[in-house]
């Protein structure tokens, strides 16, 4: 090897940066890294030793002796010290600017089982917030809300009647209010259902403060806007929080899951991109609002389309809900459930939008270029969401439906012959086999078989991707690559699962050709790992942690 300062991994962090800052731009435009254990995602070279980054990208890849002969004098040398490398991770469904924004003034014990113990913390933020318009929260669980003793908007109104408290749940797929929230909100006995929504009642026929899924939607955003500094808080959410912990997750590439943009969340992050401070790839699921009106929604997604591969940012995905959430009775089933918590007419779940509505929308905007992410988790929501991409699709798309729970046989192999690609969050304890039948007192038991069906469809030659609905569900990919390897009989091998999180996301972003595997001619996106996936028990995966995390060949993450 030629005469050069070799720099360790140890002297990278010190110089580089501390946890995520904005990128160090190096005085040296070639780097060698060498003496690793490169794990590739390339089929035809999975395994190298070493790798040469010139001015962000991948200009040489193979074992030491060959590329010692490459490299050029004046490159920075990086010895790895025998870790793994890989590809950065991708995360094509989370939210972010939800999960670390400062709009929510309290969040509550997630393990509480009787909802009269929330008062306390209530209180507390209304007493903290005295000038605030209104009282914002986040954390209850519906299940022990709706086992009170007494109505749940009583609960709330004891704290509360002449300021509007509203707490979003776990989930987000339910809002808990009390009764001036509903005033102004201009809910009332007399108030039908809001399409996507229901507002529940009590024996009277009153309101009785919980909403479901669209309906709590609405009222959030009226709390939100209500904020003034709301957009700030999360533009500071994002900056200071949400980016340095991609980065120590080592995670490179994301797509916004829900992009608000009545809240202006899209113009939060081009202004974060604008002040130089974007750590990671990010396309935008712009938000298919349930109760807009079709044709001036379409205008307004069609005016905010952005696709520039030089640049970070790019605004190329609709996020649409088809159906609700299981343990709300909300998702679409093709049977009525076992039980009934709203009393109405039909008891097979909801549609926030329509097959029909989601064939409207691929028709206007698919050939603009948008790709569309449809969440969708009951069998008739699965069935109807790939109906419409069937019916309407150009070819062109490269949508896929994420959550896929409850997936019928007969549509498995539809995700092949369509193209559509099956995103699957399999991070939280929930999604594991042991839990799957703890939903047999609500759907048939048999449906409880294999929810999340990632073999099946992988070996009906689905494109699996994996991800995590964060902050649903924790961030840390290792958490989703263990669970996806382990959760027999529903699971994928290392390999597969690596791929799902990399270069199988790479394709949902439309940037295979330059990220998702580590190719000459490709861009320099990826991660030192504390130990080798490959040679560890993969009950022991979850342990991994990031060492560093690299964009474009710089350093933005170093442990």
């Amino acid at each position: 090897m030629k005469s050069k300062i070799i720099f360790g991994l140890f002297l990278i962090a010190a110089l580089a940066c501390k946890k995520n800052t904005t990128a160090q731009v190096s005085t040296v435009d070639e780097q060698y890294y060498f003496n690793g254990k490169i794990y590739t995602v390339n089929e035809n070279q999975p395994w190298v030793e070493a790798m040469i980054v010139k001015n962000g990208n991948i200009i040489a890849l193979g074992s030491m002796n060959d590329l010692d002969n490459q490299v050029s004098e004046n490159a920075e040398e990086i010895d790895l010290q025998g870790n793994m490398v890989m590809p950065g991770f991708h995360d094509v469904h989370l939210h972010p600017l939800e999960a670390a924004s400062d709009n929510f003034q309290f969040i509550l014990d997630q393990t509480e089982t009787d909802p009269e113990n929330y008062s306390p913390d209530i209180l507390s933020a209304l007493s903290q917030n005295p000038n605030s318009s209104w009282i914002i929260g986040w954390g209850f669980n519906l299940e022990v809300l709706l086992d009170a003793n007494r109505e749940p908007i009583d609960i709330l109104d004891d704290i509360s009647t002449t300021k509007p408290i509203v707490v979003m749940e776990q989930t987000s797929h339910s809002v808990w209010v009390n009764s001036k929230a509903l005033q102004l909100a201009g809910f009332s006995s007399s108030s039908p259902n809001p399409m996507g929504g229901i507002i529940m009642k009590d024996q009277n026929g009153e309101p009785n403060g919980v909403l479901i899924d669209n309906a709590g939607n609405l009222i959030i955003d009226l709390a939100v806007s209500s904020i003034p500094n709301n957009e700030q808080n999360d533009y500071d959410g994002l900056v200071n929080i949400a980016l340095p912990e991609l980065a120590k997750n080592g995670i490179t590439s994301i797509c916004d899951a829900r992009t608000y943009w009545k809240r202006n969340h899209h113009l939060t992050w081009q202004k974060v991109e604008n002040d130089g401070k974007l750590t990671v790839r990010t396309n935008l699921g712009l938000w298919l609002y349930p109760t807009e009106n079709d044709a001036s929604q379409i205008a307004t997604l069609q005016s905010l389309y952005s696709f520039d591969s030089s640049r970070l940012l790019k605004i190329n995905q609709i996020k649409l809900y088809a159906d609700g959430i299981i343990i709300n009775t909300t998702s679409a089933m093709e049977n009525d459930y076992l039980i009934d918590l709203f009393g109405n007419s039909t008891n097979n779940g909801i549609n926030y939008v329509s097959q029909n509505r989601i064939q409207q929308y691929i028709v206007a905007l698919e050939p603009l270029g948008f790709d569309f992410h449809i969440h969708a988790i009951g069998n008739r929501g699965v069935n109807e969401g790939l109906n419409a991409i069937d019916i309407e699709s150009n070819g062109n798309g490269r949508h896929r439906l994420t959550h896929v729970e409850y997936v019928k046989a007969s549509d498995y192999p539809r995700f092949a012959q369509l193209n559509v690609t099956a995103d699957a969050q399999v991070a939280g304890d929930f999604t594991k086999p042991a839990h799957w039948h703890d939903n047999d007192y609500l759907v048939d038991p048999s449906l409880n078989n294999s929810i999340i069906p990632i073999k099946s469809l992988k070996e009906a030659n689905a494109r699996i991707t994996l991800s995590s609905d964060w902050d649903v569900s924790k961030l840390n990919p290792f958490i989703g690559l263990q669970n996806a390897v382990l959760r027999s009989p529903q699971n994928l091998s290392l390999e597969e699962a690596i791929k799902a999180y990399t270069l199988n996301a790479a394709y949902v972003m439309r940037q295979e050709n330059i990220v998702g595997s580590l190719e000459v001619g490709k861009e320099a996106d990826f991660v030192v790992l504390s130990q080798n996936l490959f040679d560890i028990s993969p009950s022991q995966i979850n342990s991994t942690t990031i060492l560093e995390t690299y964009l474009k060949g710089e350093l933005i993450y170093s442990n």
